[in-house]
């Protein structure tokens, strides 16, 4: 197994031990919705503290429903998914066109050497 390839299992080992222990584990059974985001746990720790507190702005827009949030969400995911997809294969794609323009040249070194240093010789 090369090194990579240990990487990479390494790599998928850890992202399921991140998806799987915290149900495994029962981590956030005491609360009522465990596994809410971020905003909603803020949003309802600043009305404990200040009831009466009154948001500086509205969002732009609202969504219909949680699972058109949860789309939209999705969505957004994917789009700088492919965005980075595309950034490191366009970088790779750079990197092996140069290593291969450095090989065929340095073939065409060797080929003109052989030949007598002149390039274009043997030519008629």
């Amino acid at each position: 197994m090369s090194r990579n390839a240990k990487i990479n299992t390494l790599l998928l080992l850890v992202v399921a031990a991140l998806a799987v222990l915290p149900l495994a584990l029962g981590l956030g059974d005491d609360e009522k919705e465990p596994f809410t985001g971020a905003d909603a746990q803020a949003e309802t720790a600043i009305t404990e503290i200040k009831p009466d507190y009154e948001p500086w702005f509205s969002p732009l827009y609202e969504p219909p429903s949680g699972e058109v949030e949860s789309a939209l969400f999705a969505l957004q995911a994917a789009l700088g998914a492919g965005v980075l997809a595309y950034y490191f294969g366009l970088r790779k794609g750079r990197r092996q066109g140069a290593e291969q323009a450095r090989a065929e040249e340095a073939t065409e070194e060797q080929t003109a050497d052989a030949e007598g240093g002149r390039p274009g010789a043997g030519q008629v």
